[in-house]
This record gives C-alpha cells, structure tokens and sequence, in this order.
C-alpha cells in the first residue's frame, strides 16, 4: 500500500480553449498551405500554420512570439521529417486563426535548439565539477560539526533544514556523474558518484540506470519512470484511502525510498534487485557495486549508532535524510507537473523525444538555485543531459528564442521558493490520472477525491 501510497500521478482533458489533439492526418486538400485534424473521426478542422522561412536565424528577444522561422517540414516521431509544407499563403502569420497548443509538433527540431546553444556549454571540466563536491562536502561536515558542538534544540531545526538541503544538493552531483555530465572520464564519475549516493542511501548504478530511462522516455505515459502518470484503469483500482493518502500533502513528498524499492503502481521490480526488469543482463555487476555501497553504508550508519546513540543519530543524519528525501520529491515533482496549462502526456507514434522534453518546465528556487546546482533550470538539462550544470543557465537562455512558447518562463522567486508550495497542492489536487485510450492525453481530476470549489 506505501507504494501505492507514495508514487506518480495522473492527467486532465485539454482545455476547451485549445483545439483538441489530433487522432489522425489527412491532407487531400488541393491548397498545399492547409491540412487537416481529423477529431475522433466525425469533425474535421482546418488549421493554418504561419508562414516559416530559416530555423537557424532565431532574435534573442525575452518575449518571443511566434513569428520566426522554422522547419518547412513537421518532425515526425521517429526524428525525420515527415511531408507536408506548413507555410502561409502570403508568408503573413494570422495570429487570430489559432492558438497555441502544447499538444502540437513543434515547428522546430532538437538540431535546431542544439545548434543555437554555445559550443563551450558542452564542455566538461572535471576540476570545476570536483570543486563544487568539495564545496559542498565540506559544508556538510561543517554543520555536522557545528551542531554537535552546540547541541542546542534551537538550532536543531535549522540545522535540519540546511543540512537536508546540503545533502540533496549531494545527489544533484551524482546526478550528473550518472549523465556523464560531471567529466569525461566514466571511472571518475562511476566513483564520484558512488560516494555522493551512498553517503545519502542511494543505489548509484541501480538509481543511475532508471534515471536513463526516464530521460528516454519522458512523457510518455506509460514508458516514463519517473512521477509517470496513473491511468484511470489503475487509478481505479486504488483503495480510497489509498487515494487520498497519495494525493494529500505530505505523503507524496515521503515516496523516494518506498520507489526505490518496489517502484510504483503498475510497474515492478527493485533499484537493488540485479534480477529486476529494470535492468539488461550486462548491468546486473555494476547494480550488485551499487547494492554492495548501500549496504556498507548502512551498516555506518548502525554501527555509529552504537558510538554516539540513536538519538544523536537521528538528528544529526536521519532527520536530515528525510528532509533530503522531500527536497527530491518536491522538486523532481514540479519538473513535470504544476503548470497553469496543462501539459500533455503522449503515447504511441504521437510520443517522440523531442515533443517529451519539452513537457517539462523550469522552475527558480531563489537562494537554493546555486545550493542545488541550477538542476531547476530543467528543460535543457532533460532535451541535453550531457551539459553540465554550471552552463545549463546560459544554454537555456540561447535556446529560449528557438524555444518559443514551448518554454515556459518560470515565475520568479524570492529568497526561498514559498511560491512553488501552491503549485504543489494545487497540482496533487487536480492531476490525479489520465485516460486509458487517446496518444495526446492531458490530467483529469476526480470530482469526488477533491471539492471542485477549492480548486480556483
């Protein structure tokens, strides 16, 4: 039931502002600048796309609207482009003829966004990577024993706060050893990386190998890993309680550890299983390194209960690891979810890499921002995993033009992001699960979990 209980989400019919997603493409017309959606095989739309003339060529204004060139062609799901000439009669965008829909093929592709970031935002230095570790290594060891020494219950409460904060800053580093963004050197990032997770009772490999997976199948409904969405078969299968429970603050914030043993509702398997399904027969050794790093540290941990007492552990390391725990979920959370709009989930030839990636969203966490290594500056970092931290804020800023209104400016936060709690609840509350048929699906909310009046 804690699985269950503590686990991904689900989705919302599109808004009868926006056109409906497309089910089907028929393009009979005699005028080659129109083609038509076919809405669940009874109405059919025409739909005019602006005139488009270089992808490359893109203004680096802050509010940029659609009214640049792109693609002559719509890329398709598997990465080519499919026919179909999508310019304008005149050349002349009529903005009045329709609006924008985040359930549409982008009039750009991920070679066009990758083009317009800088070539040194791929570079990897090693020494500034291996800098921020001890940066933040040292600040950890630091408020350990700063704490200790005074033992004052005063402080206790900020020292768990700050502390739990240093250590998901931690599992951000070995994030990126998990991408390779870290450096160029797989060993380097293979030991980093077990250093950081275990210090924090994660699998590296084991975590390591389903991060992959979520990053090559981001929204897709049922491919995703991470925070995917719950169909409304499975929803349904849910005990109230369960439902309740799963949706209600702050049970959702407590599912990492529940996830990494027994994953959630309709998948399974185990992040320290080498047998699982989560992983091929080739990295079955490197989940049993993995495996094997949890547990020494685990038996640390034991061990210097016996040393200093349970109690002193508990606050120095367990309260902190919980509040680590919720930084994750509530961050990895509001990646994919919280959006005024709502976002669409895909399935089937509709789901594609680039049309996945961009379902994602930045966020600004104010003061935190620089703690946890700008890993709110997402967007980017999931179309580009390799680039590494310290250039995701200036990519993102080149590929915004490119980007258009399939980037979502993120509301600006003050010292600490209070902001992003509304989004939270509001979101738990209203994206509870997504239909079982349709390839462009959006979150839907169950009248009788929530009062629809608390809603607005």
């Amino acid at each position: 039931m804690a699985s269950r209980v503590l686990s991904e989400c689900g989705i919302r019919p599109l808004p009868q502002n926006f056109p409906r997603p497309r089910t089907g493409l028929i393009s009979n017309t005699t005028d080659p600048t129109k083609i038509k959606f076919l809405h669940s095989n009874k109405k059919v739309k025409d739909l005019k796309f602006p005139s488009i003339s270089n992808p490359s060529r893109f203004p680096r204004e802050r509010n940029w609207v659609l009214k640049v060139s792109a693609p002559l062609k719509v890329p398709s799901v598997d990465g080519e482009e499919r026919g179909g000439r999508i310019n304008g009669d005149n050349g002349i965008e009529d903005e009045t003829e329709t609006e924008f829909n985040p359930g549409m093929p982008p009039p750009f592709k991920l070679a066009d966004i990758r083009a317009a970031i800088p070539k040194h935002c791929w570079v990897k230095d090693p020494w500034r990577s291996m800098s921020y570790v001890v940066r933040d290594v040292a600040v950890v060891f630091g408020l350990a024993a700063l704490e200790a020494y005074f033992n004052n219950w005063l402080v206790w409460p900020l020292y768990w706060a700050a502390q739990g904060t240093m250590f998901w800053a931690l599992f951000v580093l070995g994030h990126d050893c998990g991408h390779g963004s870290f450096s160029n050197n797989s060993k380097l990032n293979s030991v980093v990386g077990h250093l950081l997770h275990s210090s924090i009772l994660v699998p590296y490999h084991g975590w390591r190998i389903s991060h992959r997976t979520h990053h090559q199948n981001h929204g897709h409904v049922e491919n995703d890993e991470s925070w995917h969405p719950l169909s409304e078969k499975i929803y349904k299968t849910l005990d109230s309680i369960t439902r309740s429970l799963r949706f209600t603050i702050p049970f959702p914030m407590l599912a990492y550890p529940f996830y990494l043993w027994n994953r959630s509702p309709g998948k399974t398997g185990s992040h320290f299983d080498p047998n699982s399904d989560l992983f091929v027969p080739s990295e079955r050794k490197d989940v049993i390194t993995s495996t094997i790093c949890w547990t020494a540290m685990a038996a640390l941990l034991v061990g210097l209960c016996f040393v200093i007492g349970p109690v002193q552990m508990l606050k120095l390391y367990g309260v902190p690891y919980w509040g680590f725990v919720m930084w994750l979920d509530f961050v990895t959370y509001l990646h994919h979810h919280g959006h005024e709009e709502r976002l669409p989930w895909y399935r089937g030839q509709e789901w594609n890499y680039l049309r996945g990636g961009l379902t994602t969203l930045d966020r600004d966490y104010g003061w935190i921002n620089n703690i946890h290594h700008d890993i709110g500056t997402h967007v980017i970092h999931h179309l580009f995993p390799q680039i590494p931290h310290y250039h995701l804020v200036e990519a993102t800023e080149a590929a915004r033009p490119v980007l258009g209104k399939y980037y979502r400016e993120p509301k600006n936060s003050g010292p600490l992001p209070f902001h992003l709690i509304g989004d939270l609840t509001r979101s738990l509350k209203q994206d509870n699960y997504v239909s079982d048929t349709g390839d462009v699906v959006y979150y839907q909310t169950d009248p009788k979990l929530t009062d629809s009046s608390k809603l607005k």
